[in-house]
């Protein structure tokens, strides 16, 4: 059986394993990454992950600005590639790049699909409360995900588990899953499932308005907001006219009538405050150019008093 020559497509590291596993299984003749990015205090440039792992291997690199340009397009058609697998590549491919490699275009989603649709399928699951996600793989169409299905894999999520460690277990599951696919197109055993759009739910980009915790909402969907943005981009809240991020939260049942946002409690472990069904401890929380600290230290820092409102 001979190895597909494949074209690999990703930027962050959740794309890594993927291309990790597919340079052992096939020939790859070329990584497409996004552009190097500034980042950090000095503003250096900085490649993808993508790209590092590319380089660390000796993969031939291509970095357009626009994927979708006819020269690029016509550059991708010359290397001839019997595949392309996109993993959280960061652009919309054309039909023109679709129609290139005879065994298709290949997508690595994290979900379960038709669910969760969209730019940040691992932070909605959570946000959202579900209790099992997971990867599918799919043959890539004109629409956002809508492609036919391949294969599937289940992950649970727990009640505190976070983006960040839900994140590492579908970049591991993804990796697998990935393989597996490749290995059903080279035997011509692989198979093609419509998706259900009735079915579909969409996971849209994350703003400054989804991170920002409304406090009168129930304890769980708090909780399940904070979970679903740590590590990354943060919830958070403004009390005394400062922004606080809060990293980690448990809920509290609570009889108490407050004020959703009142800080009813200094305990132990953290702030306790009212939501608009039962309480939201705050146990982790981070205010601006600080690190993240325990909510125990911040009030041993702080000599905090009562009463205290978020806003």
């Amino acid at each position: 059986m001979n190895n597909l020559k494949a074209v690999f497509m990703g930027t962050p590291d959740f794309a890594v394993p993927c291309l990790k596993r597919l340079n052992e299984i096939s020939e790859v003749i070329a990584v497409v990454t996004q552009p190097d990015k500034k980042r950090g205090r000095g503003q250096k440039l900085t490649p993808s992950p993508i790209k590092a792992f590319a380089l660390d291997n000796q993969l031939p690199v291509f970095q357009p600005a626009k994927v979708k340009s006819p020269d690029f397009v016509e550059q991708l058609s010359r290397l001839n590639p019997d595949i392309i697998i996109v993993v959280a590549f960061g652009q919309i491919l054309s039909q023109d790049i679709l129609n290139i490699p005879p065994k298709g275009c290949i997508n690595v989603h994290a979900s379960l699909l038709p669910a969760y649709r969209g730019a940040a399928p691992i932070h909605w699951s959570i946000i959202r409360g579900e209790t099992l996600t997971g990867v599918t793989t799919m043959y890539m169409d004109a629409g956002l995900d809508t492609g036919d299905m391949i294969l599937k894999t289940a992950v649970s999520i727990t009640d505190d588990m976070t983006t960040e460690e839900l994140h590492d277990k579908l970049m591991a599951a993804g990796a697998d899953l990935l393989a597996e696919t490749i290995e059903q197109i080279q035997k011509g055993t692989v198979l093609h499932e419509k998706q259900n759009n009735e079915l579909s739910s969409y996971s849209p980009m994350l703003n400054d308005d989804i991170c920002r915790i409304d406090w009168n909402k129930s304890a769980r969907d708090i909780h399940n907001l904070v979970r679903g943005l740590n590590s990354w981009p943060g919830a958070y809240s403004i009390i005394d006219g400062q922004k606080m991020k809060i990293w980690r939260t448990s809920v509290v049942d609570s009889l108490a009538d407050s004020t959703p946002g009142k800080v009813t409690a200094l305990t132990k472990n953290g702030l306790l405050v009212a939501a608009g069904e039962n309480s939201v401890e705050i146990l982790e929380l981070q205010t601006p150019n600080k690190k993240k600290m325990s909510a125990k230290a911040y009030i041993n820092g702080h000599k905090l008093q009562l009463p205290l409102q978020f806003e």
